[in-house]
């Protein structure tokens, strides 16, 4: 097989991955109920196993596998316990004391959104009108890392595939013949969309479930393939070992993090409280014992998917990587897959790449539709405007809305933005929300305006530390603050999460709280 023929291959393989996705979409739209429900929540028919997958491939993006061995390469195996090690069990707290208490409410009262939900706990019609901006701008560049790594990625992948096509040049010689990231992001946008609004939540459950399949899987296929072809031992032990010899010694160790940033990233994985899509994910649910899977197994599935993608990261440095690689951290994985692995085996690879993609981005997008159907244009229970038919549409149309500006987004910001970078940023986002639900259903104190005031003390510091940050590209990005003697960079999400902890008590405490009709019915007597 020549180079050609080799990206081709590549291409087909991903191609059918893509069918593939739309088909399930197709097919779970023959058991649609055709209503606002069914569309939205799957009618409260996902079982344990299912919510297990989706929960955690929705949790998984290009963040994990992209975007950790990237920073492995740079950073080291500390890379694990910043994120992953932290994450399993911070996760699985968010799911047990956040998700089912959740879940439970949103069966009392019908909710379908984390807004109703807030709303009726408030008293205040108005925070919707607070929240879904917020939630839609932090979800906006989380969409942006997955489209942004998908392009990035096909064009790795097929470069060469069709090297005498004019439109498939490029400014750097190596990927003339790939299919240019701005048509990779497009076929990536155009599929999701296409089983999204096909199968609505059942059709995303079903897509969610085979894609967190096929990645944790391909995820070990991938470590195991390339520890053999770098370390050419006996066994895999053996290539980790040798094909680790000579590497940087730092990279085994946190030596290339400091103290503060170390500590700072224990906060990031609360945002789990606060994704938007997950609230609808655990509405999805069958009953509360179908939580008990995930609670438990959702540690065990990070660090199955964590662990090879950051030793594929420590085994790249072992590698001679072209400059343009190193300068790229989102290119080591796509580059190692393509340049080590048989056309069969790294086309298979690249799918699971992109299902951990894809697994993230379709349930964002559908949550941000059932936002705007349910609390801009329809409203709910008996103030509802529109019939199901109807909201389902008004939900689709902006679904479709959102992913074009993502995907426009994705072109005018292409470069060497880092996925891991983008995901970070995102997530300390919702991690300084996660005071306002945690408070919201454990202490009685909280107050409409102290939930305002804690929204917007974390909008106003996310948003002025992110334009600091030049929109997410200073990757070393931190703030210097004094400490005793000692001048340190503290991590952004620390300075959010104390902005919206502070703004949420100090406000509680000098106003009003809801009735007491409102404190029983989300604090009944036990």
């Amino acid at each position: 097989m020549n180079e050609s023929d080799e990206a081709q291959m590549r291409m087909l393989v991903i191609g059918i991955y893509l069918v593939a996705l739309v088909l399930v979409g197709g097919a779970a739209s023959l058991f649609s109920r055709g209503t606002r429900k069914d569309f939205l929540l799957a009618s409260h028919t996902v079982g344990p196993v299912l919510l297990l997958l989706c929960l955690f491939g929705t949790t998984m993006t290009a963040f994990a596998m992209v975007g950790s061995s990237g920073e492995a390469y740079k950073k080291g195996i500390g890379i694990y316990g910043l994120m992953a090690s932290s994450s399993g069990i911070v996760h699985s707290l968010c799911v047990f004391l956040i998700g089912t208490r959740l879940w439970a409410f949103g069966q009392r009262y019908g909710y379908t959104t984390q807004i109703q939900f807030f709303r009726d706990r408030l008293e205040s019609p108005l925070i919707g009108w607070v929240l879904f901006p917020v939630l839609v701008g932090l979800l906006v560049p989380l969409m942006l890392a997955g489209v942004i790594g998908g392009g990035a990625l096909i064009l790795s992948m097929t470069a060469g595939a069709f090297p005498d096509w004019p439109l498939f040049d490029h400014v750097n010689p190596a990927l003339d013949g790939g299919v240019p990231a701005w048509l990779g992001t497009l076929v990536v946008c155009l599929v999701v969309l296409a089983y999204v609004l096909l199968g609505g939540m059942r059709g995303t459950t079903w897509a969610n479930a085979g894609q967190t399949l096929l990645f944790v899987v391909l995820g070990i296929v991938a470590f195991v393939f390339l520890a053999e072809k770098i370390g050419r031992q006996d066994n895999p032990l053996a290539n980790l070992q040798w094909a680790t010899g000579d590497v940087d010694p730092e990279l085994f160790s946190r030596e290339r993090m400091s103290r503060y940033s170390f500590l700072a990233y224990l906060l990031i994985p609360l945002s789990m409280g606060m994704f938007p899509h997950l609230f609808q994910h655990w509405l999805s649910a069958r009953s509360a014992k179908t939580f008990r899977l995930s609670i438990i197994l959702h540690p065990v599935l990070i660090l199955l998917v964590w662990l090879p993608c950051v030793f594929i990261g420590i085994l790249a440095s072992a590698v001679d990587l072209p400059a343009a690689i190193q300068s790229d951290p989102n290119k080591v994985l796509p580059f190692l897959v393509k340049s080590q692995l048989s056309p069969l085996v790294s086309g298979l690879v690249t799918a699971g790449i992109l299902a951990a993609i894809m697994s993230s981005l379709d349930s964002q997008v559908l949550c941000v539709g059932t936002m705007f159907a349910s609390e801009v244009v329809s409203g709910r229970g008996e103030r509802r405007r529109f019939s199901d038919g109807t909201e389902i549409w008004i939900a689709r149309v902006f679904v479709v809305l959102v992913m074009a500006v993502t995907w426009w987004l994705s072109w005018w910001l292409a470069g060497n933005r880092s996925v891991f970078a983008l995901g970070v940023w995102c997530f300390a986002g919702f991690a300084g929300l996660f005071p306002l639900v945690f408070t919201a259903l454990y202490w009685r104190g909280l107050t409409a305006a102290g939930a305002f005031s804690s929204v917007l003390a974390m909008a106003g510091s996310w948003g002025y530390l992110f334009w600091k940050s030049d929109w997410g590209a200073n990757q070393e990005f931190t703030v210097p603050v004094r400490i005793g003697p000692q001048l340190v960079g503290l991590e952004p999400v620390v300075l959010i999460l104390a902005a919206s902890t502070l703004a949420l008590f100090v406000t509680s405490l000098v106003t009003q709280r809801p009735g007491a009709a409102t404190i029983a019915r989300f604090f009944p007597a036990r």
